[in-house]
């Protein structure tokens, strides 16, 4: 069985993506290793270039800013990078420069892989997911977050990277998928406060479209240069492990986060109610999925 890893990134170092982290993750279980790299503003390119691996494959990408509006620009990238990994691959193991894969469950997915890599009816393979949140101690347990994803996916040149990379699909139909007993590690909103405010008002780029932009930024010029952490519906302790390649990011976080996780901030009743569910039956009713689950 041939794995191929790929990912994209762009403006690394500026922005605190554990990047480095993300891709040493996968590469144990994973035959070759894509990097798309973007036209980044500062030292992202030698970044990637020194880790040491022989399975690392590098491209060079110029973003296309005309692709900003709903994100698309991020799915245009990862689709190059899918592009460019191996015709003989039987899976395609794709991870974001923020996401990180714990050791622990290198030998579960690889098994799974190897069960269903002749089942024609598996697209691909639904991963659980953490998203810490604020620090490295606590995730977001709350309905704002999704819950699942699709991170491994056949070589299947028709599947395409879905709106803003979030998810796949094939000729525009959603992928048949297996869920796996693993979880990917989100630290996508886990930085310094001003390295994430930073973030925060730049990415909106990506979203908001270039008429909406300077808009966008007005308002946040007008914030503080800390991001707001306290501006979300729930959160809860972390009480595992951290994959090994991000113990040292852990034990240099330097800034201080306070916030009780008794204390709710749910818009209405009725997220109340979905978050009760979920959390006692482990149901998350009415939530958006990009898959069918089979």
């Amino acid at each position: 069985m041939k794995v191929s890893g790929f990912t994209f990134v762009k403006n690394a170092v500026k922005y605190g993506y554990p990047v480095v982290e993300s891709i040493n993750s996968i590469l144990p279980i994973v035959d070759e290793m894509i990097v798309c790299l973007g036209d980044s503003e500062d030292e992202t390119n030698k970044l990637i270039e020194s880790i040491i691996s022989s399975k690392i494959k590098i491209i060079h990408s110029i973003w296309d800013n005309n692709l900003r509006e709903g994100g698309k620009v991020l799915a245009v990238e990862t689709d190059k990078a899918m592009d460019a990994t191996a015709s003989d691959s039987d899976w395609l193991f794709y991870i974001q420069a923020d996401e990180v894969f714990h050791e622990q469950y290198h030998s579960i997915i690889y098994n799974d892989m190897e069960k269903y890599k002749v089942d024609n009816k598996v697209d691909g393979l639904l991963f659980n997911y953490h998203h810490f949140y604020g620090s490295y101690n606590f995730i977001g347990d709350g309905r704002q977050w999704y819950s699942k994803e699709i991170r491994v996916i056949k070589n299947n040149k028709k599947i395409r990277s879905y709106q803003d990379a979030q998810g796949f699909r094939m000729d525009d139909q959603k992928l048949q998928v297996k869920l796996t007993d693993v979880y990917m590690y989100h630290y996508g909103w886990v930085r310094n406060p001003i390295t994430m405010q930073k973030k925060h008002t730049d990415f909106g780029m990506f979203w908001n479209g270039i008429e909406l932009h300077a808009k966008w930024i007005a308002v946040q010029e007008k914030k503080s240069s800390s991001f707001d952490y306290s501006n979300i519906d729930s959160i809860t302790t972390f009480n595992g492990t951290h994959p090994k390649v991000m113990h040292n990011l852990v034990s240099k976080e330097d800034w201080t986060f306070n916030m009780d996780v008794r204390k709710k901030n749910f818009k209405n009743t009725k997220q109340r109610i979905l978050y009760f569910i979920a959390q006692h039956f482990g149901w998350r009713p009415f939530e958006y999925s990009n898959y069918k689950r089979i």
